[in-house]
């Protein structure tokens, strides 16, 4: 999982090449922490992806500026498009979380 340390590392990130899935997350969220330990299991079932973990509360402009209202959310770019997402404030699974991604593919 790629934690950037600042604002223009992860505006580098979203403008490489490849496919990337951004996780936004927030410590005091439940429902993060509740998949968070699944995480290294999914990015392993996913290799095809880069995996970078968002802070939404220390990029709250670029939450705000990708409509992510709820969290744990997931937004797929491919080449820095978005291609995909899953933004919404339920709790998810590993498995809702893969079959997501197997229609990101």
């Amino acid at each position: 999982m790629i934690i950037p340390k600042n604002i223009e590392a992860l505006s580098e990130l979203v403008k490489s090449e490849g496919k990337k899935v951004y996780f936004f997350t927030a410590d005091w969220c439940g429902d993060c922490n509740f998949i968070k330990p699944k995480m290294p299991e999914i990015e392993a079932e996913n290799p095809e992806f880069d995996f970078v973990q968002v802070d939404r509360d220390e990029y709250m402009d670029v939450a705000i500026e990708w409509g992510i209202m709820g969290i744990p959310s997931f937004v797929v770019l491919e080449d820095g498009k978005e291609t995909a997402r899953l933004v919404n404030k339920l709790r998810k699974t590993k498995e809702e979380i893969n079959s997501f991604l197997a229609t990101a593919k």
